[in-house]
């Protein structure tokens, strides 16, 4: 008896998509505009004098236009990866998959490589062709440059999400010189292999097999989601037109053309009913409704929809209506309370900082004239783009009095590390810790000043 061999994952189909055209393919190139605008155009963005957009790891300071975030305000970046999750759970309890389908960077790049692909080797049966034939000068010039201009595109990439950690305008220079850093040589060249090989290369088994968030969005699917649905009551049974009279009054609007297929960029039959593979990106409406006007039959075989809509025939208005439910209102009043918190700390946000930190060694002590001398060092930081001058004063003892200079000036987004002495008169205070307070006011704005506890040393 011969072994048989079980294979653990399905062999790989090669899908060759066909280019659709409508109003969702339009929606989708969009997106893709839109979303390339902003990522390949913000990091040369000026603000102030500096690059509006940079999360600089360097100084420890993220720049996101008019606000300055420094390592102690982790917690607003933390927010907004949280904002960012629920509005993808909100966006996709309404629409389902509509993220993946039109905005995802996986979908942008796979589309902008999928358009390089059909200038460069032709139609979508031109293709097939091609890949069929022998080797050939022909076959190997197109394959070339393809894979060089998608390598253009990859490297551009990667170029600008490190322009995002480095001053894209430093990065651009360094590119000039080959003056690299090894570690925006790992990233550009990790971050386009990344671009190129999943775009070029994988495209739709990132989707199956690699997203996660295709495993788990089904848990906030309801049945008064929006999904790609095809309308099995008017489209069974299926079949080819005929010619004959009255063959065609026994089949449903389906005509079995498959072209719902051929465009599908993760290669499944919509008519088969909601996969998870289907990112919801509407090429096969499109297409669907493409062939519906040319038989002369009315669109909409295969459309957005919902479970609720298809049983009980919804009109839009109504799947309008019971899009408002329940799970739909928590989402969005969460999302709102933690925008409305986030924004509200940001305006009330002080841009002063300041931690007085003991000298430990030199704790209390006793100086000329039986003075009381302690020794503190201030740790300033100033996290506005504004220079500010600022006045140090102390007060908690009697005749507390400050030794060295009280006015300082700070840089925009300087940090300063100021050392103070304090002395009181002998008999002041009790033996042991005494509670003081250490103030830093801003000669430029009475409204900016910060205040801090301290402990006075007193020897026994």
């Amino acid at each position: 008896m011969e072994p048989q061999v079980i294979k653990m994952y399905a062999a790989r189909e090669q899908i060759y998509p066909r280019e659709a055209k409508g109003r969702y393919a339009t929606w989708r190139w969009v997106c893709v505009w839109l979303t390339q605008l902003a990522f390949y155009g913000l990091p040369w963005l000026t603000w102030n004098g500096r690059q509006a957009l940079l999360f600089d790891l360097t100084t420890r300071k993220f720049y996101i236009f008019g606000v300055v975030l420094w390592p102690q305000d982790f917690i607003y970046l933390a927010a907004l990866l949280i904002i960012c999750a629920y509005l993808l759970f909100l966006v996709t309890a309404i629409a389902g998959r509509v993220w993946c389908g039109f905005s995802c960077p996986q979908t942008v790049y796979t589309e902008i490589f999928l358009w390089v692909e059909r200038r460069i080797e032709g139609t979508r049966s031109a293709r097939m062709a091609l890949d069929k034939q022998g080797p050939s000068l022909r076959k190997t010039a197109k394959k070339t440059a393809k894979h060089l201009v998608w390598g253009a595109i990859a490297l551009w990439t990667g170029f600008t999400f490190v322009g995002y950690f480095t001053p894209i305008k430093e990065l651009a220079h360094s590119v000039q010189t080959l003056n690299f850093g090894p570690w925006e040589w790992f990233w550009v060249l990790f971050y386009s292999l990344a671009t190129y090989g999943n775009a070029g290369w994988l495209r739709e088994q990132v989707c199956k097999y690699m997203c996660p968030y295709a495993r788990f969005q089904s848990a906030m699917f309801d049945q008064d989601t929006l999904i790609i649905t095809y309308d099995a009551k008017r489209g069974e049974p299926r079949g080819a037109l005929s010619k004959k009279a009255g063959n065609n009054d026994k089949l449903g609007d389906c005509i079995d053309c498959t072209l719902c297929v051929q465009v599908c960029p993760t290669g499944i039959d919509i008519r088969n009913g909601l996969q998870y593979e289907c990112i919801g990106c509407a090429a096969c409406v499109d297409a669907c409704n493409s062939v519906m006007d040319k038989v002369d039959r009315p669109r909409g075989l295969v459309r957005y929809s919902t479970d609720h809509a298809m049983e009980n025939n919804f009109d839009s208005k109504q799947i309008r209506q019971r899009a408002m439910r329940p799970r739909v209102l928590i989402y969005t009043s969460i999302l709102a309370l933690i925008i409305i918190a986030v924004c509200t700390s940001l305006a009330l946000r002080t841009p002063l900082k300041m931690d007085v930190i003991r000298d430990r060694g030199s704790m209390g002590r006793e100086v000329e004239d039986g003075m009381i001398e302690n020794v503190y060092r201030l740790q300033i930081m100033n996290t506005s783009e504004q220079s500010q001058h600022f006045k140090i004063s102390a007060s908690g003892l009697p005749g507390l009095t400050l030794l060295t200079r009280e006015e300082v000036t700070l840089q925009p987004t300087e940090t300063l590390g100021w050392p103070i002495r304090l002395r009181v008169p002998h008999g002041v205070g009790e033996k042991g810790s005494n509670k003081i307070a250490i103030e830093l006011q801003s000669l430029d704005d009475p409204s900016l000043h910060v205040r801090e506890s301290a402990v006075f040393i007193v020897p026994r």
